[in-house]
């Protein structure tokens, strides 16, 4: 299986995005992230810790893909047209993040549009998603489902506990904090949902054969 994350805007959780989803695949199966944000920011988080799967950049990925079973791809920041086709058409499941505030989710659905001339599996990601009162979250995941988006029904907090597991080199679910494990479980909720949906698509595909 090969997820790719991509945004349109910047700050939104997506190398984060990348390195959980693949922490999670690493615990079903050998699982490589590609990181080919300009940034490198998978392989820095990487260089200064310890990850539980291999991170390589685009041209050792391309060496690297067949000894894996899973493959997750960090890519640019606002990719152009041509670069988005073939990141769409590249991959299993397009995760795209946006964080629930105005100007990112403008960008998400200017992505989504451009999308629309593509035939791609496609999945909204809201991130850094403000702690109660605040209700932009929920606000922002109504909006979407309005428009008939694909949504994940996981969302993922903004909480500090991510800077930490970046600092240390580390995933989540790997640094000490009180709030590790409910910051990972948002992670392994998204990641739950891509398993179960690509074996829907698996079954499916078997009864229509």
């Amino acid at each position: 299986m090969i997820i790719t994350v991509a945004a349109f805007k910047g700050g939104v959780g997506k190398s984060t995005t990348a390195l959980h989803l693949a922490t999670y695949l690493q615990n079903t199966a050998d699982t490589l992230l590609v990181d080919g944000d300009l940034n490198r920011s998978a392989l820095d988080w990487s260089n200064r810790g310890c990850l539980p799967f291999k991170v390589a950049d685009e041209k050792q990925g391309i060496l690297l893909a067949k000894l894996y079973e899973h493959i997750v791809i960090d890519t640019p920041a606002r990719p152009d047209p041509d670069e988005l086709k073939a990141i769409a058409e590249g991959c299993d499941l397009l995760v795209i993040p946006t964080t629930p505030d105005a100007i990112a989710l403008a960008a998400t659905l200017q992505m989504v549009d451009a999308l629309k001339q593509l035939k791609t599996n496609y999945r909204i990601l809201l991130t850094l998603i403000p702690p109660n009162p605040n209700k932009a979250g929920e606000e922002a995941r109504a909006a979407l489902l309005k428009a008939d988006l694909p949504v994940f029904k996981s969302g993922i907090r903004r909480l500090a506990v991510f800077q930490r597991a970046a600092l240390e080199g580390v995933p989540v679910n790997a640094v000490k904090d009180p709030y590790a494990q409910i910051a990972w479980r948002c992670y392994a909720e998204a990641g739950k949902e891509i398993v179960e949906n690509s074996k829907f698509k698996i079954q499916n595909s078997k009864t229509s054969s």
